[in-house]
């Protein structure tokens, strides 16, 4: 059987945890920063693991990460 790809787009944007979960980057950072919060800013530091619906939309693209 021929080996099957891994979705370029998820293989830069996404890891997975050694518990399986997904973990990714914090969305709404890119600019506009002046109109967020503090608090906002404060908690969309770091990465963040995604909801379990959100995983099972990525896993599928992923199938070699473990």
């Amino acid at each position: 059987m021929p080996k099957m790809k891994t979705k370029s787009s998820c293989k830069k944007r996404f890891k997975i945890t050694a518990k399986g979960r997904v973990k990714a980057g914090q969305a709404g950072k890119r600019h506009g920063m002046i109109k967020r919060s503090n608090k906002f800013l404060r908690d969309a530091r770091g990465t963040t693991t995604l909801s379990k619906a959100d995983e099972q939309i990525i896993k599928p693209m992923m199938p070699y990460a473990r």
